[in-house]
This record gives structure tokens, sequence and C-alpha cells, in this order.
């Protein structure tokens, strides 16, 4: 039991790395060399912050080792309740990092790019670095969110059920993210989604993780009904939760 409590502990630092990589590389780096709707003057500031950009990159790379990690995490401590539904899920996060990897070479691509660009400042050199970018974010960006929104669900689910943190705690992020699922398919096919649809996941990792590191786990419950009647009855059992 002292090994689950371990691993659990271990669930939430994980949740707060991934939170704090993905939020240091969309909202903070993001900032120092991105103009929306200017692929000129984003080149342009690339080369002018490229230290910041290539920051971005490294980032962006702990963040896909993070989603496996994540991931790993959640499928020791969820694999008890139903370990295929636990593999799928860890399978998404798999490709979720994958994708997420490979879509930072078209980054290193796009760095190039800028270099050329801001010694001619070339009318088919921006275009090129659109086409570059619009790449690396449907890549990473959107299909990357397909395949986190799947393994989220499944994962969730799983938490749900295990109540080893506090149901609301656990619906919150299986509530959240079926919006995230939704946009993200909208995307995929043209449309574009308000930022809102995503802000009640947002906070969702930090949350969870820091209750998991703080206020610790509960035992997880058993999905076989023969072997829980066989488990004495916790403590926190007796308060109605």
């Amino acid at each position: 039991m002292r090994a689950i409590a371990r691993a659990n502990r271990i669930l939430g630092v994980a949740f707060l790395l991934q939170f704090a990589t993905s939020f240091a590389s969309s909202v903070l780096l993001r900032r120092a060399w991105y103009v929306p709707e200017e692929m000129g003057a984003t080149l342009t500031r690339i080369t002018q912050a490229a230290m910041w950009f290539r920051a971005g990159i490294f980032v962006d790379m702990l963040t896909a080792l993070g989603v496996i990690f994540l991931g790993a995490m959640l499928y020791v401590t969820l694999e008890s309740r139903m370990r295929k539904v636990a593999l799928t899920a860890l399978g998404f996060y798999v490709l979720e990092a994958a994708m997420l990897a490979t879509s930072r070479a078209g980054a290193f691509a796009l760095l190039r790019i800028s270099e050329a660009y801001a010694g001619t400042q070339a009318a088919a050199l921006a275009t090129t670095g659109q086409m570059v970018y619009d790449t690396m974010e449907f890549l990473g960006g959107t299909l990357h969110m397909l395949a986190f929104c799947m393994g989220a669900i499944l994962f969730y689910t799983l938490l749900v059920r295990a109540r080893i943190v506090p149901r609301a705690l656990a619906l919150w992020g299986l509530i959240a993210v079926i919006p995230c699922l939704l946009a993200t398919v909208l995307a995929i096919f043209g449309y574009e989604v308000p930022f809102w649809v995503y802000l009640p996941y947002v906070p969702f990792e930090l949350a969870i993780g820091l209750w998991i590191v703080f206020a610790g786990v509960r035992e997880p419950a058993l999905s076989d009904p023969a072997q829980a009647s066989k488990q004495p009855r916790p403590a926190w059992a007796s308060g109605g939760r």
C-alpha cells in the first residue's frame, strides 16, 4: 500500500510538470516570437528572439516527455480498474507525445526560413513560412489535442470510478475535456473555435496535481466485487462520500 501511495504522489508531480511545461510554452515563450496574423513580422521576431524560440522547442520536447510520464503514472495508478481501457488511454497519450515531438521539426524549419527572410524580406519566404507554421500547428496543436482528449476521457473515467481523489475533482476533468474534444474535431474540419471553450480545463491539471501532492490519495477501489468484499472497510468510507 505504501508503494501505491508513492506512485500516486508521483502522479501529482506528473500533473504539475505537464501543466508547467504546457503553460510556459503556449503562454509565456510563444509571446516572445509569434505575431498573430503577421507571418512576416513573426519571422522577423523569430530572428531577433532566436534563443527564446529555441527555448520554446526545448520546452515542447519536455512537454512531450511529460505526456508519456503522466500517461505511464495514470496507467500504473488505474490499471487495476480496467487494464485494457487504461492501456488504450496510455496509447493515446504516447500518440499525442509523438505528434507533438514530430511537429517541432517544423519549428526548426521555421527558424531557418526566418534567417533567410531577415536578409531578403521576400514575400515567397513569408508564404513558405506560413505553410510550415500551419502544418506545425495542425499536427502539434490540433491533431495532438485529439489524441489527448481521447486518452483523457478514458483515464478520467477510470479516475472517477477509482475514487482515489474527490469525485467532484475527477468529474471536473472528465466534463471539462469533452468540450475540448468537440472543439478539436471542429478545428480539424476548418472551423474556428474560441479559446474560452478550453478554459474550464486549463487549471484542472494544476488543481489535481496540487491535491494529490499535498492531500494524498485514497486506496484505489477494486473493480472485482468479490475482491472488494475481502478488503477491510477504509476509514474514509464511513464519511458517506
